[in-house]
């Protein structure tokens, strides 16, 4: 890890592979690579998110993600290495608990919507559930730690959540699925 990027374009992967973090190469089909490449996808819709509009906590909270996701994609990029520590995911589930405390309880399904910033934590949502797949998908082919599949599994409850909060950082609310039960009045 002690390797700092001097050249970007080396032309390496023109072949068809590249280069983990212990000089190993592999496709970049591997489930490897795809489960780096998921988490590095899911921190640069993050870091759009983080051009929104927002409360400095969340903000705070955002940035603290990101990091700690350089750390995950760190520690996919060598196999065996440990980076994501489990306070990480306390930390996750500290917040959630935190956020989640000071919303309504949900009467139906929402939908992924409502202010831009509320949007785009929709979808850093679905692309942590995506990363959360390819590193299971890694996990039932290689030995991996537990904290990178847990982290994402608590990040995407995590914006679903902070989605709620953005969208009612100015008066908003949830935009809500027009389920037939709703539209009869029934109670959620």
């Amino acid at each position: 890890m002690g390797n700092r990027l001097t050249q970007i374009a080396t032309r390496t992967g023109d072949g068809g592979t590249t280069g983990l973090g212990n000089n190993q190469r592999v496709s970049k089909n591997s489930l490897r690579v795809h489960a780096m490449g998921d988490v590095d996808e899911l921190n640069s819709h993050i870091g759009l998110l983080l051009c929104e509009d927002m409360p400095a906590d969340v903000r705070a909270v955002l940035v603290e993600i990101q990091h700690q996701l350089f750390n995950l994609g760190g520690e996919l990029s060598v196999p065996g290495f440990e980076l994501l520590k489990p306070e990480a995911v306390l930390a996750l589930d500290e917040a959630l608990e935190c956020y989640n405390a000071q919303l309504p309880r949900l009467r139906e399904f929402i939908l992924p919507a409502g202010t831009r910033a509320a949007a785009q934590a929709h979808v850093c949502r679905t692309v942590a559930r995506r990363a959360e797949r390819s590193v299971v998908a890694l996990g039932q082919e290689e030995a991996i730690h537990d904290a990178p599949r847990q982290y994402l599994n608590r990040l995407s409850d995590l914006m679903f959540v902070l989605a709620r909060v953005l969208n009612r950082m100015h008066g908003g609310d949830d935009v809500y699925w027009k389920s037939e039960r709703m539209q009869r009045g029934e109670p959620g």
